[in-house]
């Protein structure tokens, strides 16, 4: 018989907008079959049973969840950014335990990003420009996205500009532009719960994996499939 028991969520960083957002769209969301099991803050000692663990906090408090999810051998999954290459190589080497990474989490974000990658490709010879917009408490900057993306268009990340304005949750903006025409893709986050909602999907899906290094694109692929059903 199927165990239909809600999977029990560790939330890392539970004090920050997206931790408070996981735990109230987990409340919100019962289909998901997760319920929060613990919330933990940097430096926190865990006593508290759980299935998985979601860590959106800072680069010390990734790498502590990432190693209180080994010793429990239990799945993780991470969109903090500005992680060291060398916590990002230990995640990318892992087989045991399965290990999702995303600077962001947001399926739309992904295919934006795969449209960028496509119009670069149709816009070759065009001048470019890459501009994120986040709010004045993001630490990063660049943010994670606008790395990603200035990655997928072979583009300088020291060129990438941006401003930190009031409580804007997230615009990345390419703009390919000639003497003669300029054309602009935006994407546009108008609400946190975009990543905390596809966040608790992807954990939902990560937990019936085997151990190993996911990323999205290995997310959208499962889902593109679901559609095809």
């Amino acid at each position: 018989m199927k165990n239909t028991e809600p999977k029990k969520v560790l939330i890392n960083g539970a004090n920050g907008k997206m931790g408070r957002a996981l735990a109230r769209l987990i409340g919100e969301n019962p289909q998901l079959g997760l319920t929060v099991s613990a919330t933990r803050s940097a430096g926190q000692e865990i006593n508290t049973d759980f299935d998985i663990v979601i860590d959106f906090s800072t680069p010390q408090g990734a790498q502590e969840a990432f190693a209180l999810a080994k010793y429990h051998h239990k799945p993780f999954l991470t969109g903090t950014t500005n992680l060291p290459a060398t916590f990002l190589f230990q995640m990318q080497q892992e087989e045991k335990i399965p290990v999702f990474f995303a600077p962001n989490v947001s399926l739309s974000v992904y295919f934006f990003t795969q449209l960028a990658k496509q119009a670069a490709q149709m816009y070759n010879g065009y001048n470019l420009r890459v501009h994120e917009i986040h709010h004045i408490h993001k630490k990063d900057a660049p943010s994670g996205t606008a790395k990603r993306l200035a990655d997928v268009l072979n583009f300088p990340t020291e060129q990438v500009t941006y401003e930190r304005i009031g409580e804007t949750v997230g615009t990345h903006e390419i703009q390919f532009s000639s003497p003669f025409d300029e054309i602009t893709l935006t994407h546009k986050a108008t609400n946190r719960d975009l990543f905390a909602k596809s966040a608790l999907e992807i954990a939902a899906w990560l937990v019936a994996r085997e151990g190993g290094f996911y990323t999205m694109s290995d997310y959208a692929k499962f889902k593109l499939k679901e559609l095809k059903k």
